[in-house]
């Protein structure tokens, strides 16, 4: 589910709302806002928890009201944002839930939308783990004036945003609509969506039917058990793993280049990262001493 978060309830307290409106055993979120902060926030629905660390660790993007505690001209500032813009070094505050020690995180974007005496707003695109009320406090402190992170929202989070977005009311209307006539699971599908979504954009392999439930054990992908791969898959980086469906059974890491794997005979293709869809789900193709490795039966 991609919410947009209200201001005021805590992440885990509108996951739990989330719990306990659709009557299901786990509802985790893919990364945690301060109360106060505003907009996209993915839950992840029973086994669909198990894809929440690759929305944890996408890339975000914020809309960040910015105050200085003294008017600075309108070019000071957006010099003062470039020099912001790329690697920085941040020490997470106070409030925050990781350990405090300096660390790096890029910043892609940071742009000035709108500046008014001591209030400008900002439009954020970075990394994972980049902390906007630390970067509002350094841009403070490097002009000269000290500065604080006032109102903050979401507006993307990896393959999401804002404009998908939909509410706690909306799910609540969803299920009622569902119970009230007979079933209807439209509006309900329209707001709980399936977890291949946050594969999105991935680069991806297609598998034989017969690799599936091995995949599902933990088992490494063989080359023989490929049926398609995209042009973009690279040897060492992350890749979705997918039925003849498009049914998402994991992600893994790709051993070899696409060229490779559509060339080689054997071998290894992909090495499991982290498994989606739950064992059984396909038959079972592979003998009682273990699934070595993926392919063909």
């Amino acid at each position: 589910m991609v919410l947009d978060k209200p201001s005021g309830p805590s992440s885990h307290q509108v996951a739990a709302w989330a719990r306990e409106a659709l009557g299901v055993e786990r509802v985790g979120h893919g990364g945690t806002l301060d109360p106060k902060v505003t907009g996209l926030m993915v839950l992840g629905i029973d086994a669909a928890t198990r894809a929440l660390d690759l929305v944890r660790e996408a890339g975000k993007e914020y809309v960040s009201e910015l105050v200085l505690h003294r008017e600075v001209p309108r070019d000071r500032l957006v010099d003062a944002l470039l020099s912001f813009t790329g690697d920085v070094l941040q020490i997470p505050p106070k409030r925050s839930a990781v350990r405090r020690r300096l660390r790096t995180r890029r910043v892609y974007a940071l742009e000035l939308l709108e500046h008014d005496g001591r209030e400008a707003l900002l439009r954020v695109e970075c990394e994972a783990g980049t902390y906007v009320r630390t970067l509002c406090h350094d841009l403070g402190v490097a002009l000269g004036t000290g500065g604080h992170m006032g109102d903050l929202r979401r507006t993307r989070l990896g393959p999401f945003r804002e404009a998908e977005a939909v509410t706690m009311h909306e799910l609540r209307d969803a299920i009622e609509w569902w119970r009230a006539d007979g079933g209807d699971e439209v509006e309900l599908r329209r707001v709980v969506r399936p977890v291949e979504d946050v594969l999105a954009g991935m680069p991806s392999v297609t598998v034989r039917d017969t690799a599936v439930d091995a995949l599902c054990h933990g088992a490494p992908l063989a080359v023989a058990g490929l049926l398609e791969v995209d042009v973009t898959v690279a040897a060492t980086r992350r890749v979705a793993v997918l039925t003849q469906k498009g049914e998402g059974v994991g992600v893994g890491i790709a051993q070899l280049g696409a060229e490779q794997m559509v060339e080689a005979a054997d071998g290894i293709a992909v090495l499991p990262e982290r498994v989606l869809m739950p064992q059984g789900t396909y038959p079972r193709s592979w003998g009682k001493g273990g699934a070595d490795v993926a392919g063909p039966a």
